[in-house]
């Protein structure tokens, strides 16, 4: 199976990446296109297969096609691909808000799957949420699974609704980590803390409670529970984050990000519809 990389951003190179570290793909069926002639440049030197300038060299080649590209490059990239695209060919799209219909109306393709991954991808540890279209088929649905496995955890979703709610929740949620050890490093540093110092009691606390979480069957309030006994510093904590509502900010903020996601995707399907 020959795969191409549309986009060769962190993205783009991060699945290039992981196919090969994972040995489910050889050098000599990974191929990347990208546009800008530095940055392609770059990429050749890299050992992670052929570099291309121009999609007329390698989308005839491409069983499956994977789109790494800003959401607001579509329009652009639609056309220059648009002459070379088959309808037998498998196209995977991990760009936000983008969805199925948009691609399969701009490509006139049917075989479309679309994956929301986020950043912990880059080592390993991400998480992906993926959906297809009804054309599709079983194994080939299995083969893109075990290829974005490479890259963490999947879960695929029955609608493309979902996609837009696993972007609210996983696609952006590593932004609310780190938003919210960067509020407890500074709380350390006003504490007498060193910025090293600071960093490392967070980013271990955050490591080691995650972990704690991911080996047993307590919930997070039964955790919670463990840790906060009555009169305590945790339930002072806890009680201050109750009275300035932070659960509920929190759930508000995921809220926003899909409400965000969904108009974008409405925008994106009438840019589309418009043409």
């Amino acid at each position: 199976m020959k795969i191409l990389v549309i986009g060769g951003g962190n993205m783009g190179l991060t699945y290039a990446q992981s196919f090969l570290r994972s040995q489910i793909t050889t050098q000599e069926d990974m191929m990347i296109l990208e546009k800008s002639p530095k940055k392609a440049e770059d990429l050749a030197k890299k050992d992670i297969g052929t570099v291309y300038g121009s999609p007329d060299e390698c989308m005839p080649k491409a069983d499956l096609i994977i789109f790494a590209v800003k959401p607001q490059d579509t329009t652009a990239l639609f056309e220059s691909i648009r002459p070379y695209v088959d309808e037998q060919q498998v196209f995977l799209s991990i760009m936000a808000g983008v969805k199925i219909a948009s691609i399969r109306q701009a490509l006139a393709v049917k075989k479309i799957i679309r994956a929301m991954p986020n950043l912990p991808a880059q080592i390993g540890m991400g998480m992906t949420a993926f959906t297809s279209s009804d054309e599709v088929t079983r194994i080939e649905l299995v083969m893109v699974q075990n290829l974005i496995n490479t890259t963490g955890k999947t879960v695929y979703v029955e609608t493309e609704d979902a996609i837009d709610a696993a972007t609210a929740i996983s696609g952006s949620g590593p932004a609310y980590v780190f938003y919210f050890m960067d509020a407890m490093i500074k709380a350390a540093r006003d504490l007498g803390f060193t910025n090293s110092e600071a960093e490392l009691l967070v980013s271990q606390t955050f490591k080691g409670a995650v972990d704690l979480y991911n080996k047993t069957n307590f919930s997070c309030e039964e955790w919670i529970q463990k840790v906060a006994s009555k009169g305590g510093t945790t339930e002072a904590a806890l009680v201050s984050y109750r009275n300035n509502e932070v659960h509920a900010d929190i759930m508000a903020g995921a809220q926003a990000a899909y409400d965000r996601a969904v108009e974008l995707g409405k925008k994106e399907v009438e840019k589309t519809v418009a043409k």
